[in-house]
């Protein structure tokens, strides 16, 4: 099993920037993948960012730039960083985690709230 526990969540206004980070525990290749999904409010959940043990980098055209994924594997803790942050950011975003890119929506936080403002 692998618990996954999301923080750093909040309200922000347009341009504006968060840290929002994913802690796991449980067997280490039960979440060789890590990723991130978002779901905004009337909206179908979508997928953000993923990133490997190694270090390898999957993401959407819409948050590159913007967001960087990033992990401390000593400390088992993926990171995204939210930079020129847009409105159309706002929703609930998941932490998730699997061993494989596959199956990396096999574990789900709880998920955490941003909001960002015009």
């Amino acid at each position: 099993q692998v618990q996954l526990v999301e923080s750093g969540g909040g309200s922000v206004q347009a341009g504006g920037s968060l840290r929002l980070s994913c802690a796991a525990s449980g067997r280490t290749s039960t979440y060789y993948f890590m990723g991130w999904f978002r779901q905004a409010p009337g909206k179908e959940r979508e997928f953000v960012a993923a990133i490997s043990w190694s270090g390898a980098i999957y993401d959407v055209d819409s948050v590159k730039g913007r967001f960087t994924i990033s992990r401390d594997n000593a400390k088992n803790t993926m990171y995204l960083q939210m930079n020129s942050l847009k409105p159309e950011d706002t929703a609930v975003y998941y932490c998730v985690a699997g061993g494989t890119l596959a199956t990396m929506r096999n574990y789900w936080g709880q998920g955490t709230q941003v909001t960002v403002s015009s």
